[in-house]
């Protein structure tokens, strides 16, 4: 993937990067991108992808030909959704095959060799000689991947986890060479009794077959476990991509027709039947249904259609036959954005990988200086040469920086894929920190508290020339260019009661942020927006009328004349009072703030328990808001749906978009509630928590593991079987822990919750 990097001149490109195995590596790679001139990287252990920013000097072919310098393989991947459906149709599980031979070939031959080592009463006459010959194809062709990532590493000037279990299993295999040739161990009749600790020799050299087979056998394990396990945790951006469709069914004046997805034009109308996905983003323009969009937003109640509705590519249709218009294709489609949110926020590093990160990078090269200091101590103390050598083997194999590079990255694609399934999409790791953080939320009243789904409650107009039927006219006429809940519910009534005439055209268009929309529709001046200052008495009592009812007014001004006021009436959305109540309970406070008057405003803060409520908020007042509250020392997130609230969202410590909101709200947004369900928040908060949990105890084991056993292997009281069966354990428990968050469920809700349908509106911030 390459795009465009809107912040500045640099470009953004993905790379499938092969042959790494740690975080030593994952830091390797990372300063070999660095050095070219512009360039930083991003290096994913878990992904295996390398995402680069880069000048548009530099070419892709460069970045590749750098991870290749470094001692990987690199290729350019050919896009998202094709590496997915590669994973999903199974071609890239034919590594996985090659490793699975691999093991179990290694575990036939090293199995035995394991056993009579171990059982000193299965030892016949001349049992070395076969483990010798079951172990030679393991120490050499099981374990020939890390001998030759460790001499790539060598010819590099660079050492990672394959260096240390190379060496761990030439050690170990050279020695019992040399045991059985030269140091009396070869001898007819020999025994050898087996103990965890290691033991000094009993007048012949001790054999250590089973530690050059154990390594290769429970490393091969080890990491092929992992790796299905790492493959899990991407299994919600798989079943993302599985969602596109591959064929679409067409009709038009030539009839019905199926044509390949990419064939698909926007404006063109194709057939969903009872069953079937919906193949991309459109509109329905004949028939009716539900559709199930739980796949796609995490919205588990499927949702009602009708001609004029939007459909997600995705959903999957649940009763009629639909006929639906494209809307969007390809890459423009939300299913597309998805995705590519998800792969983005999988991409990045929390503070603490860094860390992890920046120590593996000094760790391997530590871990050899530490094994050759104790084989020197061992040997200059007077100790037995076998046992300075198990002392030895044991802290090369021991030692796992695999555990650092995996511990946030795994956490991270669960989580991220967990929370696209429940309708909540992460820009990256920063969110996760920021959300655990948060103690003040500022909620956007419509869109974001009510449906946004509003309609004309009533209309009162002056006695004068032009009716009420003609101002409604006007009004709806001069609203055809507003985004805003209002002015679609203004020009909807419009069309309603003008019946089969079309509205007029507007020109000179204004839309003006926090007030309302001007125009000159037929030859006059019309303005809609919030009422002010002196009226009329017959549109200041509708006024209060409407106050009183929890309405939202308009005022209508024709050639600088109020002529009429227009209420509109909103419903709360049915889960705001439980996702206000769950929000209390995180310990987060609710504040509401809002363009409409006073009376709504405190009318919604009201039913849904909400204390501080700042009415009559412009898109400068909100920023404002949000700058004084940090500046008291409050994390504060932003929940809002609209471009008024673009500069708050961008302002605040993490700003959260509504899904249902506009381009400009999402892309200002650090995280996107896609089913547009305020609930959906409590769960994204929760996530966050329970992801970071995860990711701390994931660095502490992996931390905690090192500083625990290679001690213990320095100190001759690890056998370097167990170290190998421990090294392999770790990596496979950290990656174990991240893949609980994959089940991780949100709680079904709290007690004593209460839900309003009152009628709300949103008349100021437009």
């Amino acid at each position: 993937m390459r795009a465009a990097d809107p912040a500045s001149s640099l470009v953004v490109t993905d790379i499938t990067v092969g042959g790494m195995t740690c975080a030593a590596c994952v830091r390797r790679v990372e300063k070999k991108l660095g050095k070219l001139e512009g360039v930083t990287a991003t290096v994913n252990l878990a992904t295996g992808m390398a995402r680069v920013s880069h000048p548009v000097a530099v070419a892709p072919g460069d970045l590749v030909t750098a991870v290749e310098q470094a001692g990987y393989q690199a290729a350019l991947p050919v896009s998202e959704k094709d590496e997915a459906a590669e994973e999903a149709d199974g071609t890239a599980s034919e590594e996985d095959r090659h490793e699975l031979r691999r093991l179990l070939v290694t575990a036939l031959l090293a199995v035995p060799v394991l056993v009579l080592s171990m059982v000193p009463a299965l030892q016949f006459r001349n049992w070395q000689w076969l483990c010798f010959v079951l172990a030679a194809p393991v120490a050499v062709w099981s374990a020939w991947p890390f001998h030759i990532r460790a001499l790539r590493g060598l010819r590099h000037s660079t050492a990672t986890m394959d260096t240390l279990v190379s060496l761990g299993v030439v050690a170990s295999f050279a020695w019992s060479v040399y045991a059985l040739f030269l140091g009396g161990a070869g001898e007819p009749g020999m025994r050898m009794s087996f103990s965890v600790l290691p033991s000094a020799s009993e007048g012949m050299a001790h054999l250590y077959l089973e530690a050059a087979v154990s390594v290769p056998l429970f490393v091969l394990a080890g990491r092929f476990l992992e790796r299905r396990a790492r493959r899990g945790t991407g299994a919600a951006l798989r079943a993302l991509a599985e969602l596109a469709a591959k064929k679409v069914s067409v009709r038009d004046e030539h009839g019905e027709r199926s044509v390949p997805i990419e064939q698909l034009r926007v404006g063109q109308v194709f057939v969903v039947r009872p069953g079937e996905r919906v193949a991309t983003d459109g509109r329905v323009a004949q028939g009716s249904s539900a559709v199930d969009l739980s796949m796609v937003t995490g919205e588990s109640a499927p949702v009602e259609v009708s001609p004029g509705s939007a459909l997600v590519g995705g959903a999957v249709n649940a009763g009629g036959l639909l006929l639906v218009e494209a809307t969007a294709i390809g890459a423009d489609t939300q299913l597309a954005r998805i995705t590519r949110l998800v792969t983005e926020a999988q991409a990045g590093k929390a503070r603490a990988q860094r860390l992890a990160d920046a120590v593996a990078g000094v760790f391997v090269p530590v871990v050899l200086t530490l094994a050759v200091a104790v084989l020197g101590f061992w040997v200059g103390a007077g100790a037995d040469p076998q046992a300075a050598l198990t002392a030895c083997v044991a802290v090369l194999v021991v030692a796992c920086p695999c555990a650092l590079g995996l511990a946030t990255p795994t956490a991270l694609m669960a989580a991220t894929g967990r929370g696209a399934q429940l309708g909540v999409l992460v820009s990256g790791p920063q969110t996760l920190e920021a959300i655990q953080h948060v103690d003040t939320v500022v909620l956007d009243k419509t869109g974001t508290l009510t449906s946004g789904h509003m309609t004309v409650a009533r209309v009162a107009a002056v006695s004068g020339a032009l009716g009420q039927e003609e101002l409604v006219r006007l009004a709806g006429a001069v609203e055809q260019g507003s985004e805003h809940p209002i002015g679609r519910a203004i020009v909807a009534h419009a069309i309603c009661t003008s019946g089969d005439e079309p509205l007029p055209d507007v020109t000179d268009f204004t839309a003006v942020p926090g007030r309302g929309v001007t125009g000159r529709v037929d030859g006059r001046s019309v303005e809609v927006d919030v009422p002010d200052g002196e009226l009329p008495p017959v549109l200041a009592e509708a006024l209060a009328a409407a106050e009183g009812e929890a309405y939202t007014s308009v005022l209508v001004r024709v050639d600088g004349r109020a002529e009429a006021l227009i209420a509109v009436g909103d419903l709360l959305r049915p889960g705001s009072y439980r996702a206000v109540d769950r929000l209390r309970r995180l310990g987060i406070r609710p504040v509401l703030a809002t363009g409409d008057r006073e009376a709504p405003a405190r009318a919604v803060a009201s039913a849904l328990g909400i204390d501080e409520v700042h009415a009559r908020c412009s898109p400068e007042g909100k920023a404002d808001l949000v700058r004084r509250l940090r500046e008291e020392g409050w994390r504060v997130a932003v929940v809002g749906d609209g471009v008024n609230d673009a500069a708050a969202l961008a302002g605040a410590d993490l700003g959260i978009a509504m899904g249902s909101g506009t381009d400009v709200a999402i892309g200002a947004a650090d995280l996107t509630l896609v089913r547009g369900d305020i609930e959906a928040l409590a769960d994204a908060v929760r996530l966050a928590r329970r992801t970071l949990g995860t990711i701390r105890a994931n660095l502490v084991w992996a931390f905690g593991y090192n500083v625990v056993t290679v001690p213990l292997a320095m100190v001759g009281l690890l056998n370097p079987m167990v170290a190998a069966a421990a090294m392999s354990a770790s990596s496979v428990l950290v990656v174990a822990n991240s893949l609980r968050l994959r089940a991780w469920q949100p709680p079904s809700g709290t007690g004593g919750v209460r839900e309003s349908g009152m009628r709300s509106g949103k008349g100021g911030v437009r």
